[in-house]
């Protein structure tokens, strides 16, 4: 072939073939490129492809099939593979879109996690560039040896590190399903270990013994007598802060039935003004509850809510402007009265579950009372927020021993 016949296009030396569509390259094969009506957008699409190994029957033959195929309306069986990144970007707005993903702390959580999952954590690569389809166990196991050596150092806790490794799962899953890929990269990829650390401890149990409890209320109401009603019905019942938050207390949607005395448990407030219209386990809950409960909300209704803005809202719990408390509202306050009142350990306010649980206990409440009140759903979840108090297990050994023949005379 003449060499005065190529010419440079599409990235490369090309020479026009007897074949409508063909055209040979200087470097062999063909480029195949046409223009056809795709129906499924109503507009043309451009056909173009690089066969390196094809003759020119069998580029031929490719494009009449390629130019069926879109005629058709068939999706190609092949998707061009996406970069982890934008697959993990697209997944995670698909999930906002469809509601999967809910409410804002679960966005700020997915969004956090790919940020570590594609730009790596404090020099432990990520999986940015990689497209999907070349991601192996290999890389992903590589990935958790980095992450733990920063666990090791103590720049992350284990339990946070298994939260972004819950959602590489979702991700290559998502990904594996979506392109029909092979082995997916996380299976048999085991979790970080938790055993060397304990989020409650003999020392930090997060849990207020029955005998404390009195004592913190009164000092909480002396203190922050604005954030007493809402402690004293955490205690009380277990809801979690983020339940107690959105309460209404007036409007057509009242969730406080006063005459009834009734609590309806049925949103969930966690950032800024966004509530979501169900709890965070989805679990709607009608909650009784005795008259001390509604003196302690009617009390802080009368006199806790003192601007214009709060007295106009329909909230329960209102911050002065009227809207939502903040998340962390309870964090300082507990702190200030947990040191007041001499507490040898820190007292959160994820501690209102934990003490509600230990007091239903000690008050030897039904189990299934106990979670309809505090929402939780199963047994494990509600032994998961008790701790068993040293009374109880020498009053339960002593229970035991009284069974035995001749107790402790015997020996």
């Amino acid at each position: 072939m003449d060499k005065k016949q190529w010419t440079r296009r599409w990235n490369g030396w090309v020479a026009p073939t007897r074949l409508p569509g063909i055209y040979k390259r200087r470097e062999g094969g063909h480029l195949v490129r046409a223009r056809v009506l795709d129906p499924t957008t109503g507009s043309k699409r451009e056909i173009r492809r690089v066969l390196p190994e094809a003759d020119e029957a069998s580029a031929y033959k490719w494009l009449h099939d390629e130019k069926a195929r879109i005629k058709a309306g068939i999706v190609a069986n092949q998707p061009t593979m996406p970069r982890f990144d934008e697959f993990a970007a697209s997944l995670f707005e698909r999930k906002v879109t469809r509601r999967e993903i809910k409410s804002a702390r679960s966005r700020e959580r997915w969004d956090v996690t790919i940020e570590h999952l594609t730009a790596g954590t404090k020099g432990v690569p990520g999986f940015g560039t990689m497209l999907v389809d070349q991601i192996r166990v290999a890389h992903v196991e590589a990935w958790k040896t980095g992450i733990a050596t920063l666990i090791v150092a103590g720049k992350y806790a284990p339990t946070t590190a298994n939260g972004w490794l819950a959602i590489l799962r979702v991700i290559l899953t998502a990904a594996r399903r979506e392109f029909a890929l092979g082995l997916d990269p996380t299976d048999g990829v085991t979790d970080f270990d938790t055993s060397e650390h304990a989020t409650y401890t003999d020392e930090e149990p997060n849990a207020l013994p029955a005998e404390r409890v009195g004592e913190f209320l009164e000092t909480m109401r002396e203190v922050f007598p604005h954030y007493f009603a809402m402690t004293y019905l955490g205690l009380a019942t277990g809801l979690r802060p983020s339940s107690m938050r959105p309460l209404r207390r007036t409007g057509p949607s009242s969730d406080i039935k006063w005459d009834e005395r009734v609590i309806l448990v049925r949103r969930s407030h966690t950032l800024g003004n966004e509530v979501m219209d169900t709890t965070k386990t989805k679990l709607r809950q009608r909650i009784s509850v005795p008259d001390e409960v509604g003196h302690v909300l009617r009390w802080h209704v009368d006199t806790q809510l003192t601007t214009p803005e709060q007295q106009a809202s329909d909230l329960l719990f209102p911050a002065r402007d009227g809207g939502y408390l903040n998340e962390h509202c309870l964090r300082q306050p507990f702190a200030k009265v947990g040191s007041l009142t001499g507490l040898e350990m820190h007292f959160t306010p994820r501690g209102l579950r934990r003490t509600f649980n230990d007091l239903a206990r000690a008050a030897h409440v039904e189990a299934l009372v106990t979670k309809s009140i505090s929402g939780h759903q199963t047994d494990r979840m509600r032994e998961h927020y008790s701790t068993v108090q040293p009374l109880e297990q020498r009053q339960s050994i002593g229970a035991v021993l009284r069974l035995v023949k001749g107790g402790s005379g015997a020996a």
